[in-house]
């Protein structure tokens, strides 16, 4: 079993649901407002649950330039989009504010949610400079919010950025677990949609036996099977869009293609 929200599982995918730019960022579609945020989000959940996915988790995946702080009208909005969100769904969702843990955290906590990810550890040089998240405070808000159940995903390498600490990803990731309590750990790409390394996932996936480990980021439906034979799960969004584009709508078609190969692996 991989989580209680899981059942008996041991093997599930996790189906981002992109929202657009929220308000504050410079993307933002101030014409449209929130409303259309919510009506493409809500389309794109649709398709996901037709298509057989196990969750949802809803991330600003467009939220670009990305920060390590959320601002008060952005968290406001996506707590907002998923409170409306959720009485459509029908699987477990989490929730991941990019690229701040304490943020994911209280959106996390405050509407429902299973699970949240984020980066929660490590120091890295990234494309939004010095990257030096709080663990201690997101772990500590959601004991402080009285939700110990709700589970953290740590992604241990992020995207858009080089990890400033030299030890091995394995040793990494098992220091995550055993120093900062994380629920799972997260393997990534070097960029949303690109996959991650094999020899990474399978480093992780040996060191690791506690928690469950998934892939995060680039799993596609030529390598789920190998993905699959070494962790308990993936989160997948780009793939699933049209054309697979990160920025499309998401693609009906290409989620139940993809579902239908891993029913025949599980």
């Amino acid at each position: 079993m991989v989580f209680e929200c899981f059942g008996t599982r041991k093997k599930v995918v996790i189906a981002m649901a992109h929202i657009g730019a929220l308000p504050g960022s410079p993307l933002y579609d101030v014409q449209a407002g929130v409303q259309k945020l919510i009506d493409d989000v809500a389309s794109d959940v649709e398709k996901l649950q037709a298509g057989g996915v196990d969750a949802i988790m809803f991330g600003n995946e467009n939220d670009r330039p990305y920060v390590f702080k959320g601002s008060a009208e952005s968290v406001a909005a996506m707590t907002a989009i998923v409170q409306a969100i959720k009485p459509q769904l029908k699987v477990p969702f989490g929730v991941n504010y990019l690229w701040d843990p304490v943020a994911s955290v209280a959106i996390g906590a405050v509407t429902g949610a299973s699970f949240v990810r984020e980066i929660f550890t490590g120091l890295f040089a990234s494309d939004m400079g010095l990257w030096q998240p709080d663990c201690a405070a997101a772990a500590r808000l959601r004991t402080n919010l009285g939700r110990g159940d709700m589970k953290m995903l740590f992604n241990i390498n992020a995207e858009f950025a080089h990890s400033l600490d030299q030890r091995p990803i394995a040793l990494r990731a098992k220091s995550a677990v055993f120093s900062s309590v994380a629920d799972a750990i997260l393997v990534s790409g070097p960029i949303t949609g690109q996959p991650a390394s094999r020899s990474d996932l399978r480093d992780v996936c040996e060191a690791v036996t506690d928690v469950p480990v998934f892939a995060n980021t680039g799993v596609n439906i030529n390598n789920i099977s190998d993905v699959l034979s070494m962790a308990q799960g993936c989160i997948i969004g780009t793939h699933f869009k049209v054309d697979g584009n990160t920025w499309n709508a998401v693609d009906a078609a290409r989620v139940k293609r993809f579902m239908d190969v891993v029913e025949t692996l599980r």
